[in-house]
This record gives C-alpha cells, structure tokens and sequence, in this order.
C-alpha cells in the first residue's frame, strides 16, 4: 500500500503502481539490483524519481515489492493446486503441481518469465536480506509439499525436504535455460514434454529408497 496521499500528491495510485512494478521487474531481471538505477525505472514507468521513491521509497524497498508481487502469485497458485489434489494424491501429482506455476510463467514470456530470471539472482545470492525475503515468501508453501509428501512416502520428512532442495535447484536450472536443452539433446525442445520428463524424474528421485 502506498503511503497516505499528502496536500499535492498524486491520487491515482493504483494506476502509476504496476507500470512502475512492470518496468522495475524487466530492468532488475535484466541488469540485477546493484546494475539497476532508480533513474532508469523511473524513465521506463513513465514517472519522475520522486514519485517512485513516494510510492516504493529506496530502491531495495522497490525490489522487495516487485519479488513479493509475483512470488506471491506464484505460492498462492502452489498452494490451490495442491489443495485441488487432496490428501492422497501420487507423488509425481503432487511434483506437477509444484512445477507447473512456474513453468506457465517460463510459457507465458514477458514480464512472467523477466521474474523468473530475477529469481535465479535472488536464489543464487547468499545475501541475509534476500534469504529471508524467499523464506518468507515460499518456505510455507515449499512446507506443505513437504507433508504432502511425507503422507505418501514411506522417508523420513527430514530427507524429503532434503530432496525438495535439490527439486529446485534442478527446475530452476532447466527453466533458466530451455536452449541448452536443445544443444545438449540436438533437437528442439518441446516445452510441455520437457515437463512431463522433468516431472517423472524428480519424482522418480524424491521417492527413491533410503
């Protein structure tokens, strides 16, 4: 929520917010946090730097809300479709379900898959502030895949959300780059097939004996 409109300011707030989140969104994804300038977002929304720091303040406040903006999407649509399975749902049911969101966003181009890049550098990063912006955002929903699990699988829930670490690291290296695939494989990559095996083998992997 922006900040309560004084004598002079603005009043269409809900209007100027997203363009600015738009554009900080492709230039952070593009250029990361510290080879992104206020100046240039400000110039790519369309709005002058006092009206974007009125609006978002520093520029680590600005990137903290365009981070909580799509991830909370993205756990919120985690967490739907995980309901949608109810609670004896097979393992790889569940792992569709974590993956797809992200993957959709990967399909949908623009500034979906411009989040997807930004969160490979928040991922990639051992900054305190950035660990605990993704805690906040996704440890819940990453949690409740993890009893999902456990209710199925005959592990300990310790080695599961051991497992569910390397799920990710594994998506996230493949939905960051799609075209490697095509090199490594010497054939264009059919998107939704590429899911379906990704799916089939992280499963394969979480559900692996001890």
């Amino acid at each position: 929520m922006p900040p309560r409109r004084g004598r002079g300011r603005p009043t269409q707030a809900h209007d100027l917010q997203d363009p600015i989140l738009d554009a900080a969104e492709l230039a952070f994804a593009r250029s990361g946090f510290d080879g992104t300038g206020l100046r240039e977002i400000a110039a790519a929304a369309g709005v002058s730097q006092a009206l974007l720091r009125y609006y978002f303040g520093a520029k680590q406040d600005l990137f903290d809300a365009v981070f909580r903006r799509r991830g909370r999407q993205l756990a919120s649509r985690r967490l739907a479709l995980l309901a949608d399975l109810g609670p004896d749902a097979p393992v790889q049911g569940i792992i569709a379900a974590y993956l797809r969101p992200q993957w959709d966003m990967k399909i949908a181009g623009g500034n979906k898959a411009a989040f997807l890049a930004l969160q490979a550098r928040v991922h990639a990063s051992t900054d305190a502030h950035l660990l605990a912006l993704r805690a906040d955002i996704y440890d819940a929903p990453l949690g409740a895949y993890v009893d999902a699990l456990a209710r199925v699988l005959p592990l300990p829930r310790a080695l599961i959300a051991r497992r569910m670490g390397f799920l990710v690291g594994s998506y996230l290296f493949v939905l960051n780059d799609l075209a490697r695939l095509d090199m490594v494989s010497g054939r264009p990559t059919d998107a939704a097939k590429v899911l379906s095996d990704l799916t089939v083998f992280l499963s394969a992997g979480l559900s692996a004996p001890v």
